[in-house]
Parts: C-alpha cells; sequence; structure tokens
C-alpha cells in the first residue's frame, strides 16, 4: 500500500469512519515478511512482543495513532506493549484473528433458518489460538461502520471497528482480553455516515440493572441445569390430559423485603419463597409476566428490548436458570410470558437500529402500533422471524422453559387491529390478515413442538380467530392452547350481579360450554383482570363481606371444576382487596385474618381435587369429558355438570348455587347408582364458609332425573360449589 491510501485509511481510523478495519489493521504481507498496522490513538509508543514479552519490533507511528512494524515471517502471534501516559499495558491485537463466524454460520443466518443465532451472535467469550476473549457478531447489514465499544476500550468507537460479513450483514470481532461480565454496546454509523445513539446488543444474553443499558457478556456454557429427570417426564407426558393450575406471578411485586429498602426478591429468594408457596398450594405450573430485559418497570415487562437477557433487576442468567432447575425440582412447570408482538423505541434499542427501519416495518401503518406507542416487528423479513423464532427456542432449549405465553397475538393477526379506517394496509389480497405474521406464528409453533418435546406454547388471543390451537395440518396457527378470554368476560360480568339479577343472566355461565372444546382453553383470572381500575377479584364480588368471600369462593369453584386448564394471578389465592400495584408487594398480612386464610385454603384444596380426580383433568380439552346436568335453573342460579375422565376413571359432579338462599332436597340425576362423596364443598368451615353440606356424601336413589335412571337429593349451600365423585365399588 503507497502512502497516499494509507494517510486516507488513517484519516478514516481517527474520525471513526473506517469501515473496513482488516484492510489495514493487523498484519499485512510485506516484501520477505510482513508489515503489522496497530491503531492506538493517544499512545506515546508501541512495541510488538512475544508471549514471553521479548520485544519483536518498535513500531513507528506513521500517521496519528496509527503504528507500523515490520515481522519476518513466522512471527503472527505477537502481542502489543504499548506506553501510555499514564504506564504501560499488554495485550494480544485483535485484528490478528480470523473470521469468528464460520461459512455454514453465515450461509444460515443469510437464509434466515439459523435456528440457534444465540450461539453465534452476540458476545460470547471465546479461547482463539490459545487467547481468552470476546466474539462480537452483530446483524446491521446497512451500516457504513460498526464498532464495539465497552469499559474495556473507554467507550472509544475508533478503537475496536469490526469487520462486515457481506453475505448475511454481520459485523463481527474477537476481542481478546475482553472477559465475562464487562460492558459493551455498538457504535453504529448509518448508511449516509450520521452516528446514531449507542446500541445494546439484540442477542445480549445479559444486561445492566435499568435504568442503565449497557450489555454484558455472558459465557452461556455456565448454563448447566441439573433436570434431566423432569425434562424426560416432561416429553413423554404430554399437557392435555394432565391437571395444569397456573400460578401468574409478577416477580417485581410478589413479595418485597421491607428491611432492605422494600426491594423485590432476588432470583435465589425466588427459589427459596415463590417455588415451596407454589408447591404448598398445588399449582402445577408458575407462569411469570416477561422476564426479557425491558427498560421501563412500569411496562411489568410487555415492552421487551433485550429479548435474550433475563432482567437483571433480580440477579445474574445464572442465578435465574437456578430459580428454574429449583422449579423443576420441586415439580413445578415455570412459563413465560413472551412478547413478538411489537418492542419500544428507546434509542438504545432496536427501531433504526443500523440507520434504516431494520426489525420494525418501515410503513408506520404496519410498522407503529397506536395503543401502545411502540414499534412493530417486519415479520415478512426472513432475518427478523428468524432472530424471534431463535429467541423462542432459546428460552425453551436453555433455560429449560415449559412453556411461552405469547403476549397480543390478535393484534399480530389483523392489519386493522386497534386502527381507523385509512391507517392500515390491507394485505395483497386486499383483506385484513396480517399473513406475514400468520405465516411466522405458525412456523414458530411447527419449530418448538418439533425441537423441544414437551414443551407447548400458549396464545393470548382475543378475538375468534379459528384455529389457534389446532394443528398446522388443519390449518391452525398450532399453538398448544389459548387464553379463554371470552369465559373469562362472561363468567366475572356474570358474578359482579346482585344474586337476585342473575337469574337473567344466566347464559352468561354456559355460553362458554358452546364452544369450550373449540380450541384447547387455559380459562384465565389474569393480571388484566385487577389493573387499571378494574379492583380486585374480591372487590368485584357484590353483597357484603361475607358474601364476597363466598361469591369468590364459589366462583373457584366452578372455574377449577369447569373444562379447561386454569391460570389464577397471584393475590388472587388469598382475596386480596387492593388492586394490583406493580410497585408494591402483594398484601400478605390479609392471611393474619380467617376469611383470607380460608380462601386460600380452598384454592390449595382445589388444586389437590384437580390433581387427584382424573375426571376434572383428563379431558380438560375434549368434548366426551363433560356433560350437563342442569343447565336451565336460571331461577334458581344453579348449575350441575358432570365431568369424565378415562372409562375407569370415576366421574365428577360439579353443582353451583349462586344465590344465597340454600337449596335443601335439590334432586340430580347421575349415571351411576351408588354412593357419591363429597370431594370438596366452598362452604366448609376451614375456607371460611358455614359448613352446610351433605355430611360428606350422599347415596343415589332408584328415581330416573335429567336422563340418568337414578338420582341425588342434595342440599346446596348458599353461594357455593359442590364437588362430588362417584365412589366405586
Amino acid at each position: 500500500m503507497n502512502e497516499s491510501p494509507l494517510a486516507s485509511a488513517a484519516a478514516a481510523l481517527a474520525t471513526g469512519e473506517c469501515g473496513d478495519p482488516f484492510s489495514i489493521l493487523g498484519p499485512h504481507p510485506h516484501g520477505d515478511g510482513v508489515e503489522v498496522r496497530v491503531f492506538q490513538p493517544g499512545a506515546r509508543a508501541v512495541t510488538l512482543i512475544e508471549r514471553d514479552r521479548h520485544a519483536l519490533a518498535a513500531a513507528d507511528e506513521r500517521y496519528p495513532g496509527l503504528f507500523c512494524a515490520r515481522l519476518p515471517h513466522g512471527k503472527d502471534k505477537y502481542r502489543l506493549r504499548v506506553a501510555w501516559p499514564g504506564g504501560d499495558s499488554v495485550f494480544d491485537d485483535a485484528y490478528r484473528f480470523g473470521f469468528v463466524l464460520g461459512e455454514l454460520d453465515v450461509h444460515l443466518l443469510a437464509e434466515g433458518t439459523h435456528h440457534e443465532t444465540w450461539r453465534v451472535l452476540g458476545a460470547h467469550p471465546r479461547t482463539l489460538d490459545g487467547v481468552v476473549g470476546t466474539a462480537f457478531a452483530v446483524w446491521a447489514p446497512n451500516a457504513r461502520r460498526v464498532s464495539v465499544v465497552g469499559d474495556f476500550n473507554g467507550w472509544d468507537g475508533r478503537r475496536l471497528p469490526m469487520r462486515l460479513r457481506h453475505a448475511c450483514g454481520v459485523w463481527e470481532l474477537f476481542v481478546p482480553q475482553v472477559r465475562e461480565g464487562a460492558l459493551y454496546k455498538y457504535e453504529i454509523r448509518g448508511p449516509q455516515g450520521g452516528l446514531l445513539p449507542l446500541k445494546a446488543d439484540p442477542l445480549a444474553l445479559a444486561a445492566e440493572h435499568p435504568p442503565r443499558t449497557a450489555s454484558r457478556v455472558f459465557d452461556i456454557g455456565h448454563l448447566q441445569l441439573r433436570d434431566a429427570d423432569w425434562i424426560a417426564r416432561r416429553a413423554a407426558s404430554p399437557t392435555y390430559a394432565r391437571p395444569v393450575s397456573i400460578y401468574e406471578v409478577h416477580l417485581g411485586s410478589w413479595r418485597r423485603v421491607p428491611e432492605a429498602g422494600n426491594r423485590p426478591l432476588n432470583y435465589e429468594e425466588f427459589a427459596d419463597q415463590l417455588v415451596g408457596y407454589a408447591q404448598d398450594l398445588g399449582f402445577t405450573h408458575i407462569e411469570m409476566l416477561p422476564v426479557s430485559e425491558h427498560p421501563f418497570n412500569g411496562s411489568w415487562g410487555y415492552q421487551p428490548l433485550g429479548l435474550y437477557a433475563p432482567t437483571s433487576r433480580f440477579g445474574s442468567p445464572a442465578a435465574f436458570a437456578r430459580f428454574i432447575e429449583r422449579a423443576h425440582a420441586a415439580g413445578i412447570g415455570v412459563i413465560a410470558d413472551w412478547v413478538p408482538a411489537h418492542f419500544p423505541s428507546d434509542a438504545h434499542g432496536l427501531g433504526r437500529f443500523d440507520g434504516t427501519h431494520l426489525y420494525e416495518h418501515a410503513d408506520p401503518r404496519r410498522g407503529f402500533h397506536p395503543d401502545w406507542n411502540t414499534l412493530i416487528y417486519n415479520y415478512g423479513r426472513r432475518e427478523i422471524a428468524n432472530y424471534l423464532i431463535g429467541n423462542a427456542l432459546f428460552w425453551l432449549k436453555q433455560y429449560h422453559l415449559d412453556a411461552l405465553r405469547v403476549d397480543a397475538v390478535a393484534s399480530m393477526l389483523y392489519l386493522d387491529y386497534s386502527r381507523k379506517p385509512g391507517e392500515w394496509l390491507p394485505n395483497r389480497y386486499d383483506g385484513r390478515e396480517n399473513l406475514e405474521a400468520i405465516e411466522f406464528l405458525r412456523h414458530l409453533n411447527e419449530l418448538v413442538f418439533s425441537e423441544v418435546p414437551g414443551a407447548t406454547t400458549i396464545a393470548e388471543e382475543s378475538t375468534a380467530w379459528p384455529g389457534v390451537s389446532r394443528p398446522l395440518y388443519t390449518g391452525g396457527l398450532g399453538f398448544g392452547y389459548k387464553w379463554n378470554m371470552g369465559w373469562m368476560h362472561d363468567t366475572l360480568a356474570y358474578m359482579r350481579e346482585n344474586p337476585v339479577y342473575r337469574r337473567w343472566h344466566h347464559d352468561r355461565m354456559t355460553f362458554g360450554l358452546l364452544y369450550a372444546f373449540s380450541e384447547n382453553f387455559v380459562l384465565p383470572l389474569s393480571h388484566d383482570e385487577v389493573v387499571h381500575g378494574k379492583g380486585s377479584l374480591i372487590g368485584k364480588m357484590p353483597g357484603d363481606n361475607w358474601q364476597k368471600f363466598a361469591n369468590l369462593r364459589a366462583y373457584y369453584g366452578f372455574m377449577w371444576g369447569h373444562p379447561g386448564k386454569k391460570l389464577l394471578f397471584m393475590g388472587g389465592e388469598f382475596a386480596q382487596w387492593r388492586e394490583w400495584n406493580h410497585d408494591a408487594s402483594l398484601d400478605w398480612h390479609l392471611l393474619e385474618h380467617a376469611p383470607h386464610r380460608g380462601m386460600q385454603n380452598l384454592v390449595r384444596a382445589l388444586n389437590r381435587a384437580y390433581r387427584e380426580l382424573p375426571a376434572l383433568h383428563r379431558r380438560d380439552c375434549d368434548a366426551a369429558g363433560f356433560a350437563w346436568v342442569v343447565a336451565d335453573d336460571a331461577g334458581q342460579s344453579v348449575f350441575a355438570f358432570l365431568r369424565y375422565g378415562e372409562e375407569t376413571d370415576p366421574p365428577a359432579l360439579v353443582v353451583s348455587n349462586f344465590t344465597p338462599v340454600p337449596r335443601y332436597g335439590y334432586r340430580l340425576g347421575v349415571p351411576l347408582a351408588g354412593y357419591w362423596r363429597e370431594a370438596l364443598n366452598t362452604d366448609a368451615a376451614v375456607y371460611g364458609g358455614n359448613n352446610l353440606g351433605n355430611a360428606g356424601g350422599v347415596s343415589t336413589e332408584p328415581i330416573a332425573a335429567h336422563r340418568y335412571g337414578q338420582s341425588l337429593v342434595l342440599v346446596l349451600p348458599p353461594l357455593a360449589t359442590l364437588i362430588l365423585t362417584h365412589a366405586r365399588a
């Protein structure tokens, strides 16, 4: 290279505009040896040394900051000794190392079929040629220059510009001596040359504690969960025929530590306290509101930017993994809410990542969400679909999560979601369906079920879109389950009514059975029902305090007896009066009072009955597992239905009386003669009731009723639900 091009290159390095550093820096053939060029602005002198620190050659400062030295062939494992005004430092030259990405990785990334992108993109501690450091790689195909900056180079974008792998648009660099825990970001010049705000790594495996926004190097090799037995059992037994009772939790407000500044618990404390609590109450799963790193506490995690990083609010990624491990050891599955629908526009995030609309759709009619002031992923771009699918697989494979609850699916499916005419663009068939998002969701579910045996996906989908949880080969979206939002809205509306008027709203409790088996449903009493002025579940119930508690107990009994898997948001298990506040702990002191302890006892008992009575769970998603006995007694607000398991399982009878009037001598037909044991009565004193019931059980009489040849005569307590099971001989 003659002096003029080198001078130009030195100027580009000095101004941070060099987009091809390996063409200038590092070793280059020169005569019978090599010329090594290093850029160290501010250095007084640079000497090339061997690993034993024996000097090889002193470098000349050819241009400001650009030092050059000659070495004979074979001396390519040099190090640098740099004299600074404040002292010397010794380190390896990042520009003497080869490629970070293999050719297969490059090909798969370009193709959008690299389903384990987290293994090659991001920051990974690695040893190359005997040198310890970190390999950085980031997708920014339209950038003019990308540099990795961090606490290891003074956040100076001139010092570590990266190499572009043109075939896949990924910039890469191995940086010696950078170890786990280092903070970093990317400094990017956009396609027009402008300098963008420093960007966090889209595939960072760890991050700083918000409000700080840097990414943190983490060695994914440290994630070695010891839960092989759990994973094997999960793969051998699909959840459809098993009890699934989910305790939904916002980690930041479940329980706080007043004596430590009211801080939330950390992952180690969740492993000790939350896991034990859920196990004691008999829940089969814990579902966490999103745990991906997010900048704003008030989003509850639903506006994430660090999709691959467990939030640092509660500890390290390794501590998060131990929490999952402890849950599995206790026999509890773990679900995380996952948000592929949108992302916030914070300057350090994905928005205009390389100076272009890279992650978001360029047209705001498809790329901007008016409800949440967020950006919407461009699902039609193969690299974006691959980024999101890789993230789903990451949580399931690396952290062994058992399911992902996919948030805001309806907003993904409809192009006109929450938009007025003229504010959205139709698809190529002039329709309102988002064809790219549909294909993305189908492909996501195909890969989850094929690559992670026993794991599942759950859709929060609030419309009547057909086949959300039906297989792909039938034209469905392929989710494992769908939240039954209609059931939740209808039944809560019924429960809000004064019992005097419930007879006029009877169909709200029965309507859900018209479509209960059109999907694999989860019945959700979620966080959405106890925020934004909606109050608490106990606060929704009518009547005086006794009636409020009785109503809620009866409702829980109806829900646990109803077909569908169960979900209850934290605080509901002990009837918290106050609306949920994400900045405060649950009101655990309420358990000092008998009605709240009684509610907690009831939830524990319901979960036990749900697990122990196969009829209540084996056919949750199968119409053969349900039959009405009484669906039309609106005048007395009574509902009665049968639940069935396999042929050898005794059936269960669920009876609810939603008036404060006890019903004596209430006759119900049943399919089997003999003794029917009262397995649960929500009016039992241990739950806070009056102990009105059937003395433990009732035998049938040979009197036909409700299409059956024999019947039971029951006492129905006021505002209560009974669960009876046939006692086989």
